[in-house]
């Protein structure tokens, strides 16, 4: 059956010497595998539409196992995405850890229209790690994880000096800490960003400024909860903290 959809490509591998297999996330299905014949070769009306990173109107045949990517076109271009190391580099991790989390053909329009939000901000040049980290966040909902961001994990508390424990799974007051001597001890702005990142929405983001320290706290706290309990190990996340000490030095 031949269905049009929204989608954006996630990831390609060659099949064959002409052909590549093609995941995309579609609004209408969800994660999909498609066929696109002929698309490795230069002339094809599918190479530059089966790239990844691509988002675009797209006209697939659906069956019950691979489907067949007929033709498409794309609906904005993500040249800075493309041409830039360091949007590059952002944009492949947020595209593997939504590839790597997510079941195959389950729609969420709502995932759909928040990765769509923050690829077309980075490639606006909006700032690469506050958007990456609005998005962690945003996808442990989808994981099914849900740290105590609202109060103490213990006591309830919700105003004061906070450490975020991985052990506890949320926020830990200053009367409550020794539940855990390895929480973090974290700033009043981190606790802030946190609780507003995770309930944030995208389409109201403006200009924020973050200060380097409260970006590495904020870093430090979403890393760890990802590495103790989502289970998920990406390439695109490692080469991107190489990147981020590459970077470092570079910065004023």
């Amino acid at each position: 059956m031949l269905q049009k959809v929204e989608g954006i490509i996630l990831r390609t591998n060659d099949y064959g010497e002409t052909n590549k297999i093609v995941t995309m996330y579609t609004k209408e299905l969800g994660k999909i595998g498609l066929m696109a014949r002929g698309a490795k070769k230069p002339n094809s009306r599918l190479a530059s539409i089966s790239q990844i990173f691509t988002y675009g109107s797209f006209l697939i045949q659906t069956s019950s196992g691979l489907g067949t990517l007929k033709q498409g076109e794309s609906l904005i271009s993500m040249k800075h995405i493309k041409s830039d190391i360091f949007a590059t580099a952002y944009a492949s991790y947020i595209i593997e850890l939504t590839d790597k989390a997510l079941e195959e053909k389950k729609p969420n329009p709502y995932l759909f229209e928040l990765l769509y939000q923050t690829l077309h901000l980075i490639n606006e040049g909006m700032d690469l790690e506050i958007l990456t980290m609005i998005y962690e966040l945003k996808m442990l909902q989808i994981i099914g994880l849900y740290p105590h961001l609202s109060s103490c994990v213990s006591c309830s508390r919700t105003e004061g000096k906070f450490s975020f424990s991985v052990q506890e799974g949320g926020f830990l007051c200053h009367l409550c800490v020794g539940k855990d001597p390895r929480s973090l001890l974290i700033t009043p702005a981190t606790v802030r960003l946190l609780r507003l990142f995770y309930s944030f929405d995208l389409n109201r983001l403006g200009t924020i400024s973050v200060k380097p320290e409260t970006k590495q706290e904020l870093k430090l706290v979403i890393t760890r909860f990802y590495d103790e309990y989502s289970g998920l190990m990406l390439k695109s996340k490692k080469f991107l903290s190489q990147l981020e000490k590459f970077q470092s030095p570079m910065q004023p």
